[in-house]
């Protein structure tokens, strides 16, 4: 599981996930700020039009390609999820906002004890030359929100470099298998954008010990962004809200059961002692 560095110490292996849509001219300036030593790098695309994964194979011979089967970019990383084989798991964008070179600072939160590390532009350290107004206050209003509906104290909500352990996949409990739904945008829930929101809740669910990375988002290369501020937001939104009711609904049947079950045991054990007491001697009862 661990692969030995220079200095003879056991180090994790890590595996770059990085979903794409048409981000061939991209490619070249995210591949050349990748750290050495990677376990791999595995490249999700949409099908894209414009020779993506042509242009990572020719970047990085040893890059492998997965095909996502569904629409958006939160099917895409799911897909990366299931296919990766490293001990920790980097999600970078391939816009070129994120740093891949910021990676082996989010290891190192790990590493010190931390199940999850989370990027943010905004703590001592991070930034970005990329978010607008309206997506900063936005991003503020679901932080907030977020926070007050999980017992979270995140900064920075929907930033989407983040880097975790692959043995917490499972919590996030997303599906890489179900074919797209007819009669709809291809998409099933979690599968857009609103992907980074969905992990967070599901982290925090699960109990995971997260940490908060300081990262510098810089601006998209080359290409627009298929993010819709308003869309998308409508959909974080839905995702903060679905998800609490569904944990309140968990709970109340796992109450419901608990009481089912103590109310079952009493009436078993008062049908056993009318028994034994009809059966038993008087002299000895």
């Amino acid at each position: 599981m661990m692969r030995q560095d220079a200095s003879g110490e056991g180090r994790p292996k890590v595996t770059v996930v990085i979903p794409t849509l048409n981000e061939a001219r991209n490619l070249p300036h995210v591949f050349s700020r990748l750290p050495e030593g990677l376990h791999e790098v595995i490249v999700v695309d949409g099908h894209s039009v414009d020779n993506t994964p042509d242009v990572a194979r020719r970047l990085r011979p040893d890059v492998q390609i997965v095909m996502q089967n569904r629409h958006g970019k939160g099917n895409a990383l799911a897909c990366g999820f299931v296919a990766a084989t490293g001990d920790i798991i980097a999600m970078v964008d391939a816009d070129g906002s994120a740093d891949p070179a910021e990676i082996p600072r989010f290891v190192e939160a790990l590493l010190d004890g931390a199940d999850f590390a989370k990027g943010t532009r905004f703590a001592d350290g991070g930034g970005s030359a990329d978010i607008t107004l309206i997506r900063r206050l936005g991003n503020r209003f679901f932080s907030v929100f977020f926070n007050i509906c999980y017992g979270a104290r995140y900064s920075d909500l929907c930033y989407g470099f983040n880097v975790f352990w692959r043995s917490h996949v499972p919590a996030l409990d997303l599906d890489a298998t179900s074919p797209p739904p007819e009669r709809s945008d291809g998409r099933l829930w979690g599968d857009g954008f609103e992907i980074e929101t969905l992990i967070h809740i599901r982290t925090a669910k699960a109990g995971l010990i997260v940490t908060e990375v300081p990262s510098f988002e810089h601006r998209r290369i080359h290409g627009a962004s298929n993010l819709n501020a308003f869309g998308d937001g409508i959909r974080v939104l839905r995702i903060i809200l679905t998800e609490r009711h569904r944990k309140r609904r968990r709970n109340a049947s796992r109450n419901i059961a608990e009481v089912t079950s103590f109310q079952c045991d009493t009436d078993a054990q008062q049908l056993y002692d009318t028994q034994i007491a009809s059966t038993v001697p008087g002299d000895l009862e």
